[in-house]
């Protein structure tokens, strides 16, 4: 029996929306990047991209448990001597809410060309609003927090 590997025939990309309206962080990313790499689907090949595109709506209204929302920092260096900046949750959630949900499901995806090809299909918005009502997208169903 040989090892089944998807074609880029056999690949086709649904368009979800996920609300992310008092859903926590950590949670919803999870399974927005098991959406993103095609892990849902029956035809999930590890090295070819499979996944599906994903709108998330109301990235501002997310929550994070416990203390994390002033205890968490995010870093990042700009190369250059005293580059290094760093950055709360809250700093985040209060400049670009979107960039919160992006950086949590940019941190499980595959450090790879494969990885920056799946993070372009997430779209984040702040508000309710998005420009992608021509792509009829489906709402995503959620798994439920224990």
């Amino acid at each position: 029996m040989k090892t089944f590997s998807a074609k880029k025939e056999e690949i086709h990309a649904d368009w979800f929306v996920v609300d992310a309206h008092d859903r926590i962080l950590g949670r919803l990313a999870s399974q927005i990047a098991t959406c993103l790499r095609g892990k849902n689907k029956p035809i999930f090949t590890p090295h070819v991209d499979t996944g599906d595109f994903v709108i998330v709506v109301n990235a501002e209204k997310v929550k994070l448990t416990g203390n994390k929302l002033e205890k968490k920092c995010y870093y990042r260096h700009s190369g250059y001597p005293g580059g290094f900046r760093s950055r709360t949750a809250k700093e985040i959630l209060a400049k670009r809410p979107e960039d919160l949900i992006r950086l949590a499901v940019k941190g499980m995806l595959p450090k790879n060309r494969l990885g920056r090809k799946l993070i372009k299909k997430l779209k984040v918005y702040a508000g309710n609003a998005h420009p992608h009502e021509a792509q009829q997208p489906k709402v995503l169903e959620l798994r439920e927090a224990c």
